[in-house]
């Protein structure tokens, strides 16, 4: 019955996200969840929020969350932009900022939502070769008035590799007149926020989540922090799709987890041990795994089939992610970290799958 799709449907291809099982027992590694529970402050607020409030709208400014998030960033409340996850804000993004007429940039190996969100609002895209070690080359995005804006993750996905701040210095002022969307969904896990640059960079927009090092996947926040012309046109957008997109219980958990410093500390120290951990560990094992400022680490294994491993780890009750295109990528796999203990799981699996 697809023909009454509208003609933008037939041309979609979704993106795909990590496999959530109904199985139990499973270790699950493939989705770049946190491993540990949120903050108890959190688990408190939501509690304190629900209550009779909740048959009431919610905040649709959201002022509170904003506050804190910017109190967080050393920013205003007017520089800061909520939504329903990174991917709303990122949506809100490409249909308010990147509509130009010359194409936008972003890598070839990257987060797969862009070109679908390009695709979706009708935007045109020329994405460009990560370098042979899969780093992004700064220069290849040096085409002032020749984009239509830049959409970059730093750390990129699934790669893990980020860019110093030097490199997006020079990002940014050889793209004076191009929006640059800095997708920093895994920069607590040891890479350097482009935060501290909004002031400086009118075209800057940097956009986070608190699905990961703060272990509110559940939860549904990202949010935005730029220029407050940048904020004004994705309110805008927001606005005329859904004026309360964040519910009572998200506004709350979201501030309480701003707030508490001090389990965020905690949380992204542990994972970035296991991670160098588990690095080492699989390079014992033969492993080329690529430098991660993420909290996943993306490995291959000469001479072994990508997909064959992740269905033979599979078999073993351990879920790890892997990619069929680009063709360049298929013999690696994405591997989220995990407590201590799962991630010593994955390590037998492995040892039993290799040595078959």
């Amino acid at each position: 019955m697809s023909h009454y799709w509208s003609p933008v449907v037939h041309t979609l291809t979704p993106y795909v996200p990590g496999e959530q099982p109904k199985v139990a027992g499973l270790v699950k590694l493939n989705t770049n969840e946190c491993p540990y529970g949120p903050s108890s402050a959190v688990l408190q607020a939501l509690a304190a929020a629900t209550a009779d409030s909740l048959r009431l709208y919610p905040d649709p400014q959201a002022v509170a969350l904003r506050q804190a998030m910017a109190a967080h960033h050393g920013l205003d409340a007017s520089q800061v932009f909520v939504g329903n996850g990174s991917d709303e804000v990122l949506a809100h993004a490409f249909m308010a900022l990147l509509q130009h007429s010359a194409p936008i940039l972003y890598p070839d190996i990257t987060y797969s939502f862009y070109p679908v969100y390009a695709r979706l609002y009708g935007i045109a895209s020329r994405p460009l070769p990560l370098a042979d070690d899969f780093g992004v080359r700064v220069d290849d995005y040096l085409q002032a008035g020749s984009n239509g804006g830049i959409v970059l993750a730093n750390p990129n996905a699934p790669t893990g590799m980020a860019l110093p701040l030097s490199e997006i210095r020079r990002l940014l002022a050889g793209n004076a007149g191009s929006v640059v969307v800095l997708d920093e969904a895994y920069v607590d896990f040891g890479a350097e926020s482009a935060a501290a640059l909004v002031a400086e960079y009118p075209q800057l927009l940097v956009v986070r989540t608190l699905s990961k090092s703060h272990a509110l996947a559940g939860l549904r926040v990202g949010y935005a922090l730029g220029q407050a012309h940048l904020i004004a046109g994705l309110t805008r957008v927001k606005d005329s799709f859904n004026s309360y997109p964040l519910g009572r219980l998200a506004q709350a958990g979201a501030q309480a987890a701003m707030q508490d410093v001090a389990w965020l500390e905690q949380t992204r120290a542990r994972i970035m041990a296991t991670r160098d951990r588990l690095a080492g560990r699989l390079r014992d094992l033969g492993a080329h795994v690529l430098p991660s400022q993420a909290n996943f680490l993306f490995a291959s294994f000469p001479g072994r089939d990508g997909a064959e491993l992740a269905q033979a780890l599979r078999r073993r009750r351990v879920l790890v992610r892997h990619f069929t295109q680009p063709v360049r990528i298929a013999s690696f796999l994405r591997i989220s970290i995990g407590t201590d203990e799962q991630v010593d799981a994955l390590l037998a699996a492995l040892r039993d799958t290799l040595s078959d």
